[in-house]
């Protein structure tokens, strides 16, 4: 079982999350989206962890700004989508849609979700029932599209809908706030209710089931192309 620690970087700015990862079985280590190298580091003396790797999902500066000096400080390979490591810094690795990633024992699917960014990839590992999806998919919304179409974006979570229900979510950023004005009826009532507790005792909303989200997220309910359209453009 993969150890997951959610670490806030721009705090009431951005609200970035980065992620350290712990194998179970070998205890190697990663670190998912360095937004800053500061709190990173933080977390992993005060665990006693030396990351072997840095895992990218796009390029974005908010998401790769500590990459070089965890690289310097750890000897971190950093690990990115291919499409992605000419803008990635530090870039050691790249993978393709569909490529499997071994952080120890934990395998990592890569599914390129184009959509935010060109090139963006997700990190589903299976065993674990955990997915990574960076700026595709927040709590109850969705990124911007910056590169991308909303056509590419909407074949990006027709991909993540298909995932098991069951599958926990860690999304890129806190924005569960920015979500909570668009959705209603009881199944989004019970996720508002939950949601907020967790921001009042200063936790991450992150994980959710993506069966909730599936429910809940109005872009992942949307029916057809045409309705997430008219969503994504009004």
């Amino acid at each position: 079982m993969m150890k997951i620690t959610p670490v806030l970087c721009r705090a009431g700015k951005m609200d970035n999350y980065a992620y350290i990862l712990t194998d179970g079985t070998t205890g190697v280590s990663a670190v998912l989206d360095p937004s800053e190298a500061a709190p990173v580091i933080a977390e992993c003396e005060k665990q006693n962890i030396r990351p072997a790797y840095v895992f990218n999902s796009h390029h974005h500066f908010d998401h790769v700004e500590g990459n070089l000096e965890l690289k310097e400080k750890y000897g971190a390979k950093v690990v990115a989508g291919a499409y992605d490591c000419s803008r990635i810094p530090g870039a050691d690795i790249g993978l393709e849609d569909g490529d499997v990633f071994k952080l120890g024992e934990s395998e990592a699917q890569i599914i390129r979700a184009d959509g935010h960014t060109i090139g963006h990839i997700l990190w589903y590992f299976s065993a674990d029932k955990v997915l990574f999806t960076g700026d595709v998919l927040f709590n109850l919304a969705i990124g911007g599209l910056f590169e991308g179409t909303p056509e590419q974006m909407w074949n990006s979570l027709q991909r993540i809908k298909k995932l098991p229900d069951d599958t926990l979510f860690y999304p890129g950023h806190e924005y569960t706030v920015y979500g909570l004005n668009q959705i209603y009826g009881p199944a989004a009532e019970r996720y508002a209710e939950k949601a907020l507790a967790r921001l009042r005792e200063g936790l991450p909303v992150a994980p959710v089931s993506l069966g909730e989200e599936k429910i809940c997220n109005p872009y992942l309910a949307c029916r057809d192309f045409g309705e997430f359209y008219q969503m994504v453009v009004s």
